[in-house]
């Protein structure tokens, strides 16, 4: 249910704000997401007094009573130590609207909306959406390290927008300061994660290695880009995440050791470390290579995942899809049970007959 603060008693008499991605979004004619509210002028004691559901952790946030939308008071904040978590926030009832934009981290994503439609919009970010361009709010932009890493998802997102050129500096002496190297490895993935399922992450690539930041955070990985074109044709397939990451680290000798820094789920480092003899050996020929494929990619036992990376494989080399999935159904469907009850009494047998009656099963095809 979503309630018109214009209309919702709950919110009479607070000045309450469409802000961020739910405006941008609307502005580029894209459909809308999740909504996000600021509230100026009220206490955490006025929201909870109208029901409001406090779950905020740094500063104070509410669920609407019946909505369950987010409801965060305007706030301001003030680097306080180093990284991204090093910030002290002020969430007082003076606090305006101006204020609260001012701490945004891009020009199009510190646009507010009333219930009603009204924009307003002090950093013209509205001018910047028309231009297609990227543009940090401030220099309090430098003072988290995280932004660096939303406007490289943000460029993946949009693949129309440029970044604007001070935008890029500011990055780039943030690296040199040091900043980049404070961020933890679950907020890198979850930032890099989702560039990679956005349009063109060749993009988020591009500008985290022209800022510098990509020696930062992703020290291992190799040749990014050329992987950078490789994950452009996985988005226009739709390929999963768990595709995408192993095309990243396709070209890299050390993906295991990235998979470990990043802490990336297992699915996408499974998937990292088989995609390159998956590529290599998607075209075998007999019967004895194409076994050994199957068996070395565990696809008797998970073949959904070896179908998974048959697709992408297939985005860089030529895969005939309906012959492995026959192949590995041919192989799946050799009794392992009756061989073995076959060579009753003499166990040394049964591998090798196994591994003969699938080769059979192969060569049948």
């Amino acid at each position: 249910m979503t309630a018109d603060p214009g209309r919702d008693p709950d919110c009479d008499g607070l000045q309450v704000y469409i802000v961020g991605g739910a405006v941008r979004d609307a502005l580029l004619g894209l459909p809308a997401g999740d909504r996000d509210w600021v509230v100026v002028g009220a206490t955490p004691e006025d929201m909870a007094q109208r029901g409001f559901i406090p779950v905020g952790g740094d500063f104070p946030v509410f669920l609407h009573p019946r909505t369950k939308e987010e409801y965060a008071l305007a706030r301001t904040e003030r680097k306080s130590g180093r990284g991204y978590k090093g910030f002290t926030f002020y969430t007082g009832a003076d606090v305006t609207l101006e204020q609260d934009l001012l701490r945004r981290d891009l020009t199009v994503n510190a646009i507010a909306r009333t219930p009603q439609g009204q924009l307003l919009d002090p950093l013209d970010g509205a001018a910047d959406i028309r231009a297609r361009v990227l543009r940090h709010v401030g220099e309090a932009f430098g003072e988290d390290p995280v932004r660096i890493l939303r406007l490289a998802r943000f460029a993946a997102r949009f693949g129309d927008f440029t970044v604007a050129p001070e935008t890029l500096e500011l990055c780039r002496r943030m690296v040199e300061a040091g900043e980049a190297d404070a961020l933890v490895p679950e907020r890198v993935w979850k930032e890099l994660s989702r560039g990679l399922m956005a349009a063109t992450p060749s993009r988020m690539l591009d500008v985290l290695a022209r800022s510098g930041a990509l020696a930062r955070v992703m020290p291992q990985l190799q040749q990014a880009p050329a992987v950078g074109a490789d994950l452009d044709r996985a988005a226009a397939a739709s390929l999963p995440l768990p595709g995408r990451y192993a095309l990243l680290c396709r070209l890299t000798p050390e993906r295991e050791a990235l998979s470990r820094r990043l802490r990336v789920p297992t699915e996408c480092a499974d998937q990292a470390r088989l995609l390159p003899r998956v590529v290599d050996e998607a075209g075998a020929g007999t019967p004895a290579a194409q076994l050994a494929l199957i068996e070395s990619c565990d696809a008797l036992r998970k073949p959904d995942r070896y179908a998974a990376l048959l697709q992408a494989a297939a985005v860089i080399v030529r895969v005939d899809l309906p012959a492995w999935q026959r192949r590995v159904e041919a192989v799946r469907g050799v009794d392992a049970g009756a061989i073995a009850r076959q060579c009753a009494g003499d166990p040394a047998r049964i591998k090798p007959a196994l591994q003969q009656a699938r080769l059979q099963a192969l060569d049948d095809l």
